[in-house]
């Protein structure tokens, strides 16, 4: 599985339950076909998860057979807001949400605990990057796109012109908290949906797994007595709703439609910021069977409102390998800092 002697970047993937990692050779290719995961253990703390980083850094070297010293650098990504170089905001995260997260230095503390450069991406920005480049090819540098990642939260990226946009604070493309029309969105008596962040009616309010949670199900749950759900914990029961929802089962459809809807708005928001090429999503919502996964993206377009011109030159997309677009994202972004010389493939 090794890269001959190759020199190689790896890509660390950091989520709020587990880290999956990749290893990119210096010549463009991907020594990992699928996940190798590892619990991620962010919710014991900076120090625990640094360590659980570091357990997976060695877990896909000792996988592909590639020796320490052929590592040139590492790529990680997080869930955000985190700043441009990897600090963890002080507001507004689901994963890091223990007081120790606020204002952490992740980046800063890997790179120590390894002793290799490591570059930084947001997750959203990580797989929006991977999502660009696979779908353009050759003609990436020349496309913009933006990308919704559902998962724990809503992470995003905005793509222009195959670099992505950071901001000045490396907060942009920060989507789950935009705020979106709800009016036709909500059901009759539904509450307005409240974020982990504190927000009132941002997409992750409706779009992530924590806002079906905390927001959707406890809603439909009441209008579908004696559901099967309903005697699950909540947090279970919202990771169960998307088998549901594949097998066709009207409550889950209710959730998923929502949801979608969100996205759509969402969209709608960034027709009119960037006018993109493609537009992207990817995330647990749509790691399921095909016929669900075309209902929900033609869901998401059916309430994207683009004008004539734009849905002309516009597609719309799932990100590709959904479930390492994180982790080789990242890798894509160490290795072009080493190719550049600086930091990671971000506009400003």
């Amino acid at each position: 599985m090794g890269g001959a002697g190759v020199p190689v970047v790896v890509g660390l993937d950091n989520g709020g339950n587990s880290n999956n990692a990749t290893v990119l050779t210096m010549d463009g290719r991907f020594l990992v076909d699928g996940l190798v995961e590892i619990p991620s253990e962010v919710r014991a703390g900076p120090e625990a998860a640094i360590e659980a980083l570091a357990r997976a850094f060695d877990g896909v070297l000792a996988l592909t057979g590639v020796p320490r010293e052929l590592v040139r650098a590492v790529g990680l990504d997080t869930p955000g807001p985190a700043s441009a170089t990897g600090v963890i905001s002080s507001r507004g995260s689901t994963n890091f949400s223990q007081p120790a997260w606020r204002g952490y230095d992740v980046r800063g503390a890997l790179e120590r605990r390894l002793g290799l450069p490591v570059s930084y991406a947001n997750d959203g920005n990580a797989a929006a990057l991977y999502a660009h480049h696979v779908h353009f090819g050759a003609d990436a540098m020349s496309r913009s796109s933006v990308a919704a990642i559902v998962g724990t939260g809503l992470g995003g990226g905005v793509v222009e012109a195959g670099r992505v946009v950071g901001g000045a604070a490396g907060m942009a493309g920060e989507f789950g908290h935009v705020h979106i029309p709800l009016d036709g969105l909500l059901a009759p008596g539904q509450q307005s949906p409240v974020c982990a962040c504190g927000f009132t009616g941002d997409a992750e309010s409706v779009a992530s797994l924590t806002g079906i949670e905390r927001n959707l199900l406890p809603y439909w749950l009441a209008r579908y007595p004696g559901h099967p759900l309903a005697a699950e914990e909540p947090s279970r029961a919202a990771k169960l709703v998307r088998g549901y929802g594949e097998r066709g089962d009207a409550l889950a459809r209710q959730v998923f439609a929502q949801q979608a809807m969100a996205l759509g708005r969402l969209f709608t928001i960034a027709a009119n910021f960037t006018d993109p090429h493609a537009y992207f999503v990817g995330g647990g919502v749509v790691e399921a069977a095909p016929e669900f996964r075309d209902w929900f993206l033609a869901a998401v377009r059916e309430h994207t409102v683009l004008r004539e011109e734009q849905a002309a030159v516009a597609t719309f997309a799932l990100v590709p390998e959904r479930d390492m677009a994180g982790a080789r994202g990242a890798a894509i972004a160490a290795l072009e800092a080493i190719r550049v010389g600086g930091g990671p493939l971000v506009a400003r």
